[in-house]
């Protein structure tokens, strides 16, 4: 599924993506060494680059980075947020059109941002600007809905009160769209460097692996209600859900916060593998 208003739904939400989103865990570099053999030489292409929370991972690895990101508010905060580094530069692109050449990346990565993708034309461009036997690396931080009492009961504040949670949310990948894009079943591990099950394997090797890292936040109420201001369903002030919204997460945190304070709890969901040059859609 893709959406409309993808490249322009977060515009006004920038400052609360960039001050109360999760990043990614640093073990994800390990693994990317470990697996993909990753150095400092990759040269990297961040699509939907956004605020540059996976970016700044590699940039701190000494990696070049390449970052696609069609939102001009939300590349201007990245621009912002990693101009530190030399070795970042940002483009106006999509992951269907990025406007880099042909054969000239390591990586492509994708963060908190492939579900807003069209996948049969993403897959072709991403063929066309990886180096042969180059890796793509999709990553986003999931939320642990039910393994605890505050994050079922978010989780229901998002349903009864978000524009269109439920669209956005069915919207994420699920291992079925993995394999599509992929084309091949995945080696499925939780964690970092446990034994390879070789799970979904018919005969031949997959394409894609995947792995899962903890992730979690720590929230007092000011910062909590930045976390949910930032996503794209949450109601702006003037809809009629805004101030109900707010008024239940008050409750909510009050009902949870220990010392002033709830943690939301993440899987960071990562799947990384090699397309099949040969597939072009």
């Amino acid at each position: 599924m893709t959406f409309a208003d993808a490249t322009t739904r977060f515009s006004s939400r920038v400052a609360d993506y960039l001050r109360y989103r999760p990043g990614y865990p640093s073990t994800l570099i390990d693994l990317l060494k470990e697996e993909c053999g990753l150095i400092p030489a990759h040269q990297i292409a961040d699509i939907g680059s956004g605020t540059g929370f996976l970016s700044k991972l590699f940039l701190r690895n000494g990696n070049r980075v390449l970052g696609i990101e069609p939102n001009p508010e939300m590349r201007a905060s990245g621009d912002e947020f990693l101009a530190a580094y030399g070795n970042f530069q940002s483009f106006n692109g999509t992951a269907e059109a990025t406007g880099l050449a042909d054969e000239c990346v390591d990586f492509v990565t994708a963060a908190q941002a492939f579900h807003w993708f069209e996948p049969s034309d993403t897959r072709r461009e991403f063929t066309r600007i990886l180096k042969p036997r180059g890796w793509v690396v999709i990553v986003w931080n999931d939320r642990r809905i039910a393994e605890t009492p505050f994050g079922r009961d978010y989780e229901n504040l998002l349903v009864t009160y978000g524009t269109d949670y439920k669209t956005v949310k069915d919207a994420y990948p699920e291992a079925h769209d993995m394999i599509g894009f992929f084309g091949s079943s995945p080696n499925v591990v939780a964690g970092l460097f446990t034994q390879r099950t070789g799970e979904g394997q018919t005969g031949s090797a997959p394409n894609f692996q995947r792995r899962e890292l903890p992730n979690f936040q720590d929230f007092d109420f000011d910062a909590l209600s930045g976390r949910l201001r930032s996503s794209s369903y949450a109601p702006q002030p003037g809809h009629p859900n805004h101030e109900p919204m707010l008024a239940a997460l008050r409750k909510l945190f009050d009902a949870h916060q220990q010392n002033g304070v709830v943690r939301m709890n993440y899987t960071t969901q990562i799947y990384f593998g090699h397309l099949d040059s040969r597939r072009r859609t």
